[in-house]
């Protein structure tokens, strides 16, 4: 099976979440930090910057690496 590349051209800004815990009541994990539910996309790495650096977040940035695409068809499984 392969793998999709739909909606990995985005740059995301994810807000870490410094406490997390156990909610008694319902089990789930939850946080005080309401940021931490919050994903920004943006269209370029550049805009993802500027928008940290605007707002003064300290940020870290991972880059995705290069994924290598091996064509293959079903019937290679049969070849050899």
């Amino acid at each position: 099976m392969q793998s999709g590349l739909a909606k990995t051209k985005n740059w995301v800004l994810e807000f870490k979440n410094k406490k997390t815990g156990i909610n008694p009541l319902m089990g789930w994990e939850s946080s005080t930090h309401t940021l931490s539910e919050v994903k920004l996309e943006f269209s370029t790495k550049e805009n993802a910057l500027r928008y940290a650096k605007k707002n003064k977040l300290t940020y870290e940035l991972i880059e995705s690496k290069e994924k290598k695409i091996i064509k293959k068809s079903y019937a290679d499984n049969f070849i050899k």
